[in-house]
């Protein structure tokens, strides 16, 4: 059996605020915007992974959602303990100056973790935690 990631959910309750933090800020290719307004499902991804695509999905579409879970919901974005990504670079120093001179909200500069990895993280608009680890 041979399984890969085709697609990955995060949310995203502002369309374009999300869509420029991972089209403008990281470079991802924008694969596919349907919807409109709030109601928008937008799937973008890096260019070096053609195959595998990240959705910016509204969070509170599915009408089985009770007002308790989107309160909770809401505070956990909120927190930016709801969703996590984790990407990789080649040059993670250079790569965290280059996302933290657009002004996107820092979580931790480049550490080296006592478990071996170096990282930082960021947070999107949606407070989604964005970590990147140095590759190799």
């Amino acid at each position: 059996m041979s399984l890969t990631i085709q697609n990955t959910f995060l949310p995203a309750p502002d369309p374009e605020a999300s869509l420029a933090f991972y089209r403008d800020v990281l470079g991802f290719e924008v694969r596919l915007d349907v919807g409109y307004g709030e109601m928008r499902w937008i799937t973008v991804g890096s260019p070096d992974q053609p195959t595998t695509g990240v959705v910016l999905h509204p969070p509170f579409a599915d009408p089985g959602i009770t007002e308790d879970e989107r309160r909770t919901i809401s505070e956990m974005m909120a927190k930016g303990t709801y969703a996590t990504i984790v990407l990789s670079s080649d040059d993670l120093d250079g790569t965290f100056d280059r996302i933290a001179a657009t002004g996107a909200e820092v979580m931790q500069e480049p550490t080296d973790q006592p478990y071996g990895l170096r990282d930082c993280a960021f947070r999107d608009p949606a407070g989604n935690h964005v970590r990147i680890n140095q590759a190799g």
